[in-house]
């Protein structure tokens, strides 16, 4: 079960944090971590747009961290792993369904290639050494999967992967599985652009809005301050 808490919709609403300390979990915001470029990469071909699919525990903070990453055109919640009739979020919260919160990339392969996106997942999206879980969150739907969209982007993660657990950056080694074969499903409206939407939730605040500052540290050249937005650029 998720330990996040989230009260409804938030629509036109004050938020709500009764019951929640910050920290009491113990957990605390992923940190940002200094990797090399991936040796192995997929050049650019003829296509303006390719997608790429990440999942790293809460998708609230993995699409913030897309979201602001030039080249990328869109970031859209979902997820995937699953079959359709069980993509919805209360029966994903259970973790019996197989889905993994996901997140959609769609970018422009000419401004930002696959294996870089690889680099910011690894690096300050989320934690790739957490076995099922992400910073407070438990269950295999928070897991740290790639899921490929092709032969090619597979053999590319799967080659980075092994680049990093050979370099022994992380303190522990990488969990990151590679799944390939399953569809993407979009999640509820009110999961969408969620981080922009309520940048003071306690979540997102000692969660994601780290992440954010590492993105825009580390990747200082790739950093947009404006973020790209599933409200305008539509779900796909």
């Amino acid at each position: 079960m998720k330990t996040r808490l989230f009260f409804g919709m938030l629509a036109g609403s004050a938020l709500l944090i009764s019951g929640l300390t910050l920290g009491a979990s113990g957990a605390s915001a992923q940190e940002g971590i200094a990797i090399p470029a991936p040796a192995v990469d997929l050049a650019a071909g003829s296509a303006a747009t390719e997608t790429a699919i990440f999942a790293g525990g809460c998708f609230w903070g993995v699409q913030g961290v897309f979201q602001h990453v030039n080249g990328v055109t869109n970031a859209v919640s979902g997820y995937a792993g699953g079959a359709r009739e069980t993509a919805q979020y209360e029966m994903v919260g259970s973790g019996r369904t197989g889905h993994a919160e996901a997140v959609k990339v769609t970018f422009d392969p000419k401004k930002v290639t696959y294996g870089h996106l690889l680099q910011i997942y690894f690096s300050v999206a989320h934690d790739p050494t957490e076995l099922n879980r992400q910073g407070p969150d438990t269950g295999t739907q928070y897991r740290s999967t790639i899921f490929p969209a092709n032969d090619d982007q597979a053999r590319v993660a799967k080659a980075y992967i092994a680049q990093l657990n050979k370099a022994r950056l992380f303190d522990a080694a990488i969990v990151t599985t590679i799944e390939p074969g399953h569809a993407f499903y979009n999640a509820e409206a009110y999961h969408q652009d969620f981080l922009t939407q309520n940048p003071t939730y306690p979540y997102i605040v000692y969660n994601d809005l780290p992440k954010i500052e590492h993105l825009k540290k580390l990747f200082a050249s790739d950093y947009r301050a404006e973020p790209v937005l599933v409200a305008s650029a539509g779900l796909n």
